[in-house]
C-alpha cells in the first residue's frame, strides 16, 4: 500500500465528486456517452449529485446529468459486480425521484447507466431486476471492451497533430479505467497528465484534467491529484477552478465542525437533564462553560 505524503499545500478534496462536476458543467454540455458505447442523447446539464439521505453511507451518486431529450441519466461507475449493488440503485432512483418531482412537480424519465472499469467483463452481470410491480433496467456500460494500447494509439496520434475532438477528450479521461490493476490505472494516470501538460489549448486541458479527476478519484494517487491542481494554477482558466475546490473544501470544514458541536450540544443536554453540573458537562463535551449555560437556560 503506497503512503500518502505529507504536505502543507491547499488541500485537494478529490474525493467530493460534486466539487468538479459542478465546474466541469459547462464543459460535459453537448457530450455524449458515444465513447463508452452507450447510445443515449446529449448532455445538456450536469446537476448536484448529493441527494436527500435515506442511509448515512449512501448519499451520492457518481453523476448525475439531464439530457438533450429532458430525460434524466444516472450514472455509477464500478470496478465490480454485486447483485446487491441494484438496492442501492433503487435508493438513488427514490431520492432523484422526490427532489425533482418536489421542484418540478412531475416525474422525469430516469436512465440508470452503470459504467463498469476493466474489471467487469461483459456478460457476467444482470442488467435486470424484476419484482412484481417494479422493473429495474440498467442501461451497461464495458470498458474492458476497449483495448487500452488501441485507444492509447489513437490519443497520441491526436495530440501530435493537435486534433483533439471531444471523443479524444473523454477518451482521455477513462484510458486509465481501462487497466484492471490498481498499478496499472495510477500508471495510466500518470501518463494522461504527461501528455495533457502538452496541449496548448487551455479549456481542453483543464476538461481533461477535471474529468480525470473526477473519474479517477478513487485510485488516483496523491501526487498526480497535486500535479492537477499545479497545471490548472499555471492557467488563467484553471484558476477559477481551484478557486471553486478550495471554496468547497472551506464549506465542508466548516459542515464538519457545524456537525461536531451539534452532537457536543446534544450530549450536554441529556447531561444536563441529569441535573449534572455546569462545569462538569463543559469538560466531558469540550464546549466553552457559555454555551453551556445558554443550553442550560433552555431547559428551564
Amino acid at each position: 500500500m503506497e503512503k500518502k505524503k505529507k504536505s502543507d499545500k491547499r488541500p485537494i478534496a478529490y474525493q467530493n465528486k460534486d466539487i468538479t462536476s459542478k465546474v466541469l458543467a459547462e464543459e460535459f454540455v453537448g457530450k455524449t456517452f458515444a465513447v463508452y458505447g452507450i447510445d443515449v442523447p446529449k448532455i445538456v446539464d450536469t446537476m448536484p449529485t448529493e441527494l436527500p439521505a435515506i442511509e448515512v453511507n449512501e448519499l451520492k451518486l457518481d453523476n448525475l446529468f439531464r439530457l438533450e431529450d429532458g430525460s434524466i441519466a444516472l450514472v455509477d461507475y464500478e470496478s465490480s459486480y454485486r447483485e446487491r449493488n441494484k438496492i442501492k440503485y433503487l435508493g438513488y432512483v427514490a431520492r432523484v425521484l422526490k427532489r425533482l418531482y418536489n421542484k418540478e412537480k412531475q416525474f422525469p424519465v430516469l436512465k440508470i447507466i452503470v459504467i463498469y472499469t476493466a474489471n467487469v467483463k461483459r456478460g457476467t452481470t444482470n442488467p435486470e431486476l424484476n419484482l412484481e410491480g417494479i422493473h429495474l433496467q440498467l442501461t451497461e456500460a464495458f470498458l474492458s471492451d476497449i483495448e487500452s494500447a488501441g485507444i492509447w494509439k489513437e490519443i497520441k496520434e491526436a495530440i501530435l497533430h493537435n486534433h483533439i475532438s471531444d471523443e479524444i477528450a473523454m477518451k482521455m479521461i477513462i484510458y486509465p479505467l481501462t487497466f484492471v490493476s490498481i498499478k496499472g490505472k495510477r500508471n495510466a494516470v500518470s501518463r494522461v497528465i504527461d501528455l495533457t501538460e502538452t496541449i496548448p489549448d487551455g479549456n481542453r486541458k483543464r476538461f481533461i484534467l477535471a474529468g480525470l479527476q473526477a473519474f479517477s478519484d478513487k485510485i488516483i494517487r496523491e501526487e498526480d491529484a497535486e500535479r492537477i491542481r499545479r497545471i490548472l494554477s499555471m492557467t488563467k482558466v484553471g484558476k477559477l477552478f481551484m478557486d471553486e475546490m478550495d471554496e468547497a473544501v472551506r464549506k465542508e470544514h466548516e459542515k464538519g465542525e457545524q456537525a461536531m458541536q451539534k452532537k457536543q450540544e446534544a450530549i450536554a443536554l441529556n447531561l444536563l437533564r441529569e441535573n449534572t453540573s455546569m462545569q462538569k458537562v463543559a469538560r466531558c463535551t469540550e464546549l466553552p462553560i457559555q454555551v453551556v449555560k445558554q443550553l442550560k437556560a433552555g431547559l428551564l
